[in-house]
């Protein structure tokens, strides 16, 4: 029988192999049956303490074990987890807690004073737990929370297929947050849809450095892992050095990670190749990934990195394939099971455009034509809307029921989607589109340039004139303002060639590696 929920796979997967390697963490490892009994102690304490199915659970700590302990021990008694960014001050945090109704939140010694004050204003948190990380003394402040749950077993598993998982809110690149509502049956699929397009085996071995409070750290490779039975070591965060080390010494065979990460990699592998172990496949996500990097990285390291798709609201959604051709600077192809359609134009959605499905899904017709337009989506992992907001949830779906992603995207004849950016980012400059990843693109081939972000500013003629930021490679040739603006001039039309270059220090991101762009916004602003 299918297992039901997350805390059923991993029930089932205890009892079916109790003593295969689940978790290693700087030096501890735990069997699937031993990370279940910590669980299952865990859901025990929350059940005495009194936290009901439906209630909301905010988890606000770190990488470790006892974050996924807390997370499916509140799931196991038919909660629903809210993720939180620990880069959260008190005003994001105090917002998600009230937005989402939390009674409950488990934090760590480091994120107990902001979430102490967070709470002061949120009338309805009962409880701020706060675990060590030492897990025997973790399983006394479990045990603590009601009069028989230090020796009680674990309650049966409330949670269903139908049962609402995870409130994920969203990035908040752009105004206030919203928190994106799926289900265990959202989950579910996309983890096995997504082990089913990269071969995800009980042998493979995942190296974990990315946070699990984002839904790629957490709702692919946490979960792929559980679904599929498989191992992973998980880190507190990335740092370069002990990554790289990793990967050569084994053994990990698979390896998620934002551009930034493997930015970073290459710098610390200093122009030597690498043998990665036993490596199997390299995927990155979660922002664009520059043609050169892919490049480098498979002469460095001998492996092509799989470039895919996704969303807070989606999980998964498009992956270059396997064992096909992994093409630069495009995400792939629909996953099983999603249908995948462009609509309208860059600045208008509506029309059908293109549409394409992956494997198992009904086929529909259209061609892209190579023009950008909004990416609409449906599927098996697409959110139900977002919690307690009606209007955001009904302007998020099209009237025949597809998901408006916001990214702007053009399909090739073989169906492999180009993204070219969001929609509320495209740059309309005297009247023609700008999309900032081509510019983006051209920059970043200039010798001497390290990152680069455009955005539109106003302008009293134009209307919005292309500005760029430019971070250069200190190691690298000399980069200026002339130099640039011919660079481009000789690559892009004119209407695309920045008009105003600043070359800052950093470029100001999220957890997750993506540019904040209305921060750079902000800041290009104060300093013209």
């Amino acid at each position: 029988m299918t297992p039901d929920s997350l805390p059923h796979v991993l029930a089932d997967a205890a009892a079916r192999h109790p003593g295969r390697r689940f978790l290693s963490f700087e030096g501890a490892s735990f069997s699937y049956a031993s990370f279940a009994a910590h669980v299952g102690a865990a859901a025990a304490a929350l059940r005495d303490w009194g936290l009901q199915p439906g209630d909301r659970v905010a988890l606000y700590l770190g990488n470790t074990p006892s974050y996924l302990i807390a997370y499916l021990a509140a799931l196991w008694c038919g909660a629903a987890v809210v993720p939180a960014n620990t880069r959260y001050r008190e005003a994001e945090l105090g917002h998600m807690l009230r937005d989402a109704g939390v009674r409950l939140v488990v934090t760590d010694p480091e994120g107990g004073p902001l979430v102490a004050t967070a709470r002061t204003m949120t009338p309805t948190v009962d409880l701020v737990l706060t675990l060590t990380g030492d897990l025997d003394e973790d399983r006394r402040l479990w045990a603590g929370l009601g009069p028989s749950s230090a020796a009680a077993r674990p309650p049966d598993i409330a949670a269903r297929r139908g049962s609402l998982a995870l409130i994920a809110y969203t990035s908040g690149t752009t105004g206030r947050s919203k928190g994106a509502m799926l289900t265990h049956g959202h989950l579910l699929a996309n983890a096995r849809a997504v082990g089913r397009a990269w071969r995800w085996a009980a042998e493979d071995h995942l190296l974990l450095t990315l946070p699990l409070f984002h839904i790629h750290g957490l709702g692919v490779g946490f979960h792929g892992t559980l679904v599929h039975g498989a191992a992973l070591t998980l880190h507190r965060r990335f740092d370069a050095a002990a990554v790289l080390a990793a990967l050569e010494e084994g053994p990990a065979t698979l390896f998620f990670g934002v551009p930034t990460m493997y930015g970073r990699l290459l710098r610390e592998a200093d122009e030597r190749p690498r043998r990665l172990g036993g490596l199997r496949l390299l995927v990155s996500g979660s922002a664009p990934l520059a043609v050169e990097t892919l490049e480098k990285v498979e002469r460095l390291f001998g492996q092509r990195i799989l470039e895919r798709y996704g969303m807070t609201e989606t999980v998964m959604l498009t992956g270059n394939p396997y064992a096909g051709p992994r093409k630069a600077g495009t995400v792939g192809v629909p996953f099983e099971g999603v249908e995948l359609r462009l609509a309208g134009g860059a600045a208008e959605a509506g029309s059908s455009g293109a549409a394409r499905t992956g494997a198992g899904g009904a086929a529909r017709t259209g061609a892209g034509g190579g023009r950008a337009a909004e990416v609409q989506v449906r599927g098996p992992s697409v959110t139900a809307g977002y919690w307690n907001d009606p209007d955001a949830t009904a302007a998020a779906f099209t009237p025949d029921g597809w998901f408006r992603t916001g990214d702007l995207g053009a399909l090739d004849a073989d169906g492999y989607l180009t993204l070219s950016g969001r929609a509320r980012e495209l740059i309309i400059s005297g009247g023609f589109n700008v999309y900032p990843r081509e510019v983006e693109e051209a920059i970043a081939a200039l010798p001497g340039v390290r990152e680069v972000a455009v955005v539109g500013l106003p302008d009293p003629d134009l209307g919005e004139r292309v500005a760029a930021a430019i971070v250069v490679d200190p190691e690298g040739p000399a980069v200026d303002e002339a130099g640039v603006t011919a660079h481009c001039q000789r690559r892009l039309a004119g209407f695309k060639t920045p008009r105003t270059i600043a070359f800052v220090v950093d470029l100001p991101r999220n957890a997750m590696g993506k540019v904040l762009r209305h921060e750079l916004r902000d800041r290009l602003l104060a300093r013209t």
